[in-house]
């Protein structure tokens, strides 16, 4: 995708932006836990969105309630899935539909979380320009002045 890529420990989600500054700091110190004020949670499927719901999903939700509690914004990203898919049960796990929606809903209202699918090759992309939109609109406000 064309921009530098660091590993660091985010407090909730898979990525997030960090810039330098004109002054030579970066936004984000790598070497600290990140609470960033967005975040994308990219999953490769409904069957990996639906484990979040049903095994791991104390996990899940202690993640999504520390976004929230930080004032932070959430964006789903699930790879080849659509709601006609997830309405019809087209996908591996057992979750019952109705269930499923009613808790990709519920997760949608109570944490501001923001769902978006798309097929895998687009994924990287979108995530770049989410991010890059993010942080300009920041920069562009004066936020890390």
């Amino acid at each position: 995708m064309g921009v530098p890529v660091e590993r660091a420990t985010l407090d909730f989600g898979d990525y997030t932006w960090n810039a330098v500054l004109p002054d030579g700091r970066p936004i984000w110190d790598t070497g600290n836990r990140i609470l960033p004020s967005i975040s994308i949670e990219r999953k490769e499927s409904l069957d990996e969105l639906a484990q979040c719901f049903t095994r791991g999903r104390d996990r899940f939700r202690r993640e999504f309630q520390r976004a929230t509690a930080h004032g932070a914004r959430i964006i789903m990203i699930v790879e080849n899935a659509s709601f006609e898919k997830l309405i019809n049960g087209r996908y591996r796990s057992r979750f019952n539909p109705n269930a499923f929606l009613a808790s990709v809903t519920a997760y949608t209202v109570r944490y501001n979380m923001n769902l978006l699918f798309c097929k895998e090759d687009t994924s990287g992309r979108l995530i770049k320009e989410i991010l890059y939109r993010d942080l300009k609109e920041r920069l562009e406000r004066g936020e890390f002045g």
